[in-house]
Parts: structure tokens; sequence; C-alpha cells
């Protein structure tokens, strides 16, 4: 039998992982699903509500042809990237934010007792189907910008897009976890913490060269928001970064995501060991 800490145990624990997320998640759409109506009509507003950045862009592209040197099809490139992988790692960690909420009311005991992850527990809690609704615009922005880029589509430039995608997506899944586990010491900084995944993600949708230099380099350096979509498309489009760095760092996103991640599940693991119960 393989020891936990081998390759096969930690791939054995992730796969568990994984299947009970899955039909934990499955048990709430399932509930969700008797109402079709109801959710369909949320998935809509829910849809209706993510487009309304799009027209935000619009409305600033009918009045200059360019914003910081970027077209129109560029801007709506940054949108579609930062927006779908915002949306997944929503759809899949956003309810992680709650976690200062359970420790207030004292429910997080209930879930260390369970023989499941208590992040799985609060990531799938009340998951529903109606947050899908936030993939269709950047999915269509996407579908309607990419052809009009202008670019060589060499293979590296093709391979690049469900990268960052996926990068993009890990990056903003790490954030999540990260902010969850500030609320185990700070109760009160939701709204605070909504800075970095709500406002990470307005952030991304626009070119870096909008905003100030010292700015730019917080967002590479100290939380690298950066890498969920602008390095890589700097590569895309052919861009020179503005802040000078080497080449490689356009294709370091995966990189990045993974170390992001890691300093999550350290921290969400320091959080839980000097977690003290309410007593309720």
């Amino acid at each position: 039998m393989a020891s936990a800490d081998t390759a096969p145990g930690i791939a054995a624990r992730g796969t568990r992982a994984v299947s009970t997320y899955c039909l934990l998640a499955w048990t709430w759409i399932r509930a969700a699903a008797q109402y079709p109506v109801s959710i369909t009509l949320l998935a809509l507003g829910t849809a209706l509500t993510a487009g309304l950045d799009v027209a935000g862009i619009m409305v600033l592209f009918s009045r200059t042809p360019r914003i910081a040197g970027f077209s129109a099809a560029e801007v709506l490139f940054l949108y579609g990237t930062s927006a779908l992988a915002f949306s997944v790692s929503d759809i899949l960690l956003g309810t992680t934010e709650r976690l200062g909420e359970h420790v207030r009311e004292g429910t997080l005991d209930a879930l260390l007792v369970r023989p499941v992850s208590p992040l799985i527990q609060i990531a799938t809690e009340d998951f529903t189907p109606r947050r899908f609704g936030r993939i269709v615009p950047p999915v269509l922005v996407l579908a309607l910008a990419i052809p009009r880029l202008g670019v060589a589509w060499t293979p590296g430039r093709v391979a690049m897009v469900p990268l960052m995608l996926a990068s993009g997506t890990v990056i903003f899944g790490g954030v999540w976890v990260l902010c969850a586990a500030v609320q185990f010491v700070l109760l009160n900084s939701h709204g605070a913490t909504k800075a970095l995944t709500y406002g990470g993600a307005t952030l991304t949708q626009y070119p870096m060269t909008v905003f100030a230099r010292d700015f730019v380099r917080g967002v590479t350096f100290v939380v690298p928001l950066a890498f969920v979509n602008w390095e890589p498309a700097l590569y895309v489009l052919g861009r020179p970064d503005p802040l000078n760095l080497p080449g490689w760092t356009r294709f370091a996103s995966p990189v990045v995501g993974a170390v992001v991640c890691a300093v999550a599940a350290v921290a969400w693991r320091g959080g839980l060991r000097h977690y003290r119960s309410t007593g309720n």
C-alpha cells in the first residue's frame, strides 16, 4: 500500500478530493434542478449582469479607437480571458469567501467533524447552476475577438490561449483560498478581500499600461495577477512588456499558479491548525 507522502499516495488523495467535490456539487445541482424555470431565469440574469462589463468596454471604444494603444479586439481578448478564468474559479471556489461567516456563527465546527475536507464542503456549499451563466459572455466575446486580433497564429500562440485560461483559473483559485484563509484571523475581512478577487478580475480585463508603473509592478511581483492573462497575452499579441521583463516571464503563468496555490495551501492549513472553536 502506497504511503500518503509518496506520489501515488498524493495522486490517490487528489482523486478522492475531486470525486468528493463532484459528488457534493452534483447533489446541490440535483436539488436546484427541481426548479428548472427558476434556475434558467437566474442563469440568464447572471449572464446579462456579467455582460455589463462588455457594455462598459464598448462604451469606452465609442469615444476612442484605442485604449492605452490597444484596439477593441485586443481589449476584448483581455476581457474574455480574464472573465472566463475568473468565472470558472468562482464556480469552483467562490463560496470559500463565506468562511468568516462560518467562524463567527460557530458552524465551522460541524464541518470539521465530518469525514470530508472543510475546504471542499465550503467550496460546494449552495452550488448552483445559475453561476454557469457567468461563463457565457466571455466565451462569446472570445469567439468574436480572437478572429479579429490580426496576429499570425503560430502553434505557440494557439497553445498559449488554453494554457493562459487554465493558468488564470488556477491563479484566481489560489487567490480565493488565500483570501478565505485570511478570515481565520480577520473575521471581518470579507469586504477587503474582494479587492483581490472581484477587483483583480476587473483589473485584468484592461491593458496594464492603463495603470501606473509602480502599480503594475505590485500586481506582477507581489500579488501576481498580471500572470492571469497580461503576460501571456503580450506573447499572443506580439506586444513589448512595459516593465521590460525577460521574454520567459510570458510563459511563467503555470509556475506562478503553482506557487500561488502552494502559498494558499500553507495559509489554509495554518488557519485550520490555529482555529479555536467559538464554543457554540
